[in-house]
């Protein structure tokens, strides 16, 4: 990749934090993300669960039976992406989603600086599960990274990396959020928000369609598209997403990004541990020092 020679970036040791979704039914949510991506419980209160491996929280359940399931068509999430370390590891979670919850498979995809699988959860929020290649077979050509969508076949990745101590050892094996994709209604106001004004680098394009954004020469931390939302407006109050998570490395780094923000007319909230704004399309960002 080509070295950016922007000073209003992200720091390049930016990465994901958890996933927060708004549900109408705790415990079939809880189940689904438990017993099919095979999550840990770290917390559990009768309207907040947080999930994840070995103390790192991926994704957080939050009650809200007030607010209806958001419209197909509407800005939010199109999936949340959990990176797992090896491709056994991956394997363990595919097979545990296809043993309890087959119906929820949606496809897959080798995207050349990975191989993914696709799933939809119970109240149809997008889970992509995920491995990296090593990132030096990833290919950068005039600073954007080479990424398709080449034929993936579930069966024989299964056959090829599918152990019986990965599957014995899911819960005990990490992983992270590599990625959030998000539906928005318009790429250039995308990338006016997240890639001009948040200070993300933008890795790849699919024309108008799509956008993929990083820090620190990642392929993405994050994407927006329009495939089912285009022109979208704010989103509603609604279930599906209630908050994407930034981790920096440092306090002086979200004090250069709330300088950043407050110039571009972004309102931000800050209560001395998160800074908090929105997007345009209301998706809540928070963004907290890593740790």
């Amino acid at each position: 990749m080509t070295t950016a020679t922007r000073t209003d970036l992200l720091a390049a040791d930016t990465s994901m934090g958890a996933v927060t979704l708004l549900v109408g039914d705790l415990q079939k949510m809880t189940d689904y993300y438990r017993n099919a991506i095979t999550l840990n419980v770290l917390s559990e209160t009768p309207l907040r669960v947080v999930m994840g491996r070995n103390n790192q929280a991926l994704v957080i359940l939050e009650l809200a039976r007030e607010l209806q399931r958001v419209s197909h068509n509407q800005a939010g999430l199109f999936h949340t992406a959990i990176l797992f370390e090896t491709q056994a590891d991956l394997a363990a979670a595919i097979y545990s989603v296809a043993s309890r919850y087959p119906g929820t498979f949606t496809g897959s995809a080798d995207h050349l600086v990975s191989q993914a699988f696709y799933f939809s959860d119970p109240e149809g929020n997008g889970v992509e599960l995920y491995w990296d290649r090593d990132r030096t077979e990833w290919s950068w050509v005039h600073g954007r990274v080479e990424m398709d969508s080449l034929l993936l076949d579930p069966n024989a990745f299964m056959r090829e990396h599918l152990t019986e101590t990965a599957v014995d050892q899911a819960h005990q094996r990490s992983a992270t959020v590599g990625h959030v994709h998000l539906q928005v209604g318009d790429i250039a106001k995308a990338k006016r928000f997240y890639v001009d004004q948040l200070g993300f680098e933008t890795t790849a394009t699919m024309g108008t369609q799509a956008l993929f954004v990083s820090a620190g020469g990642y392929h993405h931390h994050m994407a927006m598209n329009t495939w089912n939302s285009r022109g979208a407006g704010p989103r509603p109050k609604s279930l599906g997403l209630g908050t994407v998570r930034l981790e920096l490395p440092g306090t002086d780094d979200i004090g250069e990004l709330t300088e950043r923000l407050t110039h571009h007319g972004v309102t931000t909230h800050d209560d001395g541990a998160t800074l908090a704004f929105q997007d345009p399309w209301l998706n809540r960002v928070e963004v907290s020092v890593k740790g």
